[in-house]
C-alpha cells in the first residue's frame, strides 16, 4: 500500500478529533490514501458531525468503487486510442 497523501493525514486529524477510534481512522486513512479518495471523505463528513462506523465504511466502499471505474475508463480509453492508431 502507498504512503498517506497530505489530505489523508488531514482526513485522519478531522476524524480524531471527532472522537473516532484510532485503529478505525488509520483503517479508513489506508484505504483512501490519495489526496482525491480523501478529499471526497473529507467532503461526506462536512455536511454530519458525528456519523456511524458503519456509515462511513459504506461511504468509503462507494469512493473506492467510483475511484475504481474512473481507472478503468481511463484504461479503457487509452486502450481504445491506441487500437485507433493501429
Amino acid at each position: 500500500m502507498k504512503p498517506k497523501s497530505p489530505k489523508s493525514l488531514e482526513l485522519y486529524d478531522i476524524m480524531i478529533k471527532r472522537g473516532y477510534p484510532a485503529e478505525f481512522c488509520d483503517q479508513i486513512t489506508k484505504n483512501l490514501n490519495t489526496d482525491w479518495t480523501a478529499g471526497r471523505m473529507m467532503g461526506y463528513l462536512s455536511h454530519y458531525k458525528k456519523l456511524p462506523l458503519e456509515e462511513i465504511v459504506d461511504e468509503m466502499l462507494a469512493i473506492l468503487s467510483d475511484r475504481n471505474r474512473i481507472m478503468q475508463k481511463h484504461d479503457l480509453e487509452e486502450t481504445n486510442a491506441r487500437w485507433n492508431e493501429y
